[in-house]
């Protein structure tokens, strides 16, 4: 369904995307970045940087969580 302009839908603005931050090293981005890993361990996301996911492509590849690189 949608709302016409000026309805009662005022359920708030779309939210500031978030800086990422490397799960391993700290990191930051202040933007997106597509060269970067995503991983999801026990539900929860986690971003590697450039370095972190090349140091630990092995480790990824063979699907070994964070914990154990």
């Amino acid at each position: 369904m949608t709302s016409l302009p000026g309805g009662s839908d005022d359920s708030g603005s779309l939210a500031e995307p978030r800086p990422l931050v490397c799960a391993r090293c700290g990191a930051r981005s202040e933007g997106p970045q597509p060269t970067w890993t995503c991983s999801v361990e026990n539900g929860a996301r986690h971003y590697f940087c450039d370095t972190c996911s090349r140091e630990n492509l092995r480790a990824i590849e063979g699907r070994l969580d964070s914990a154990w690189w």
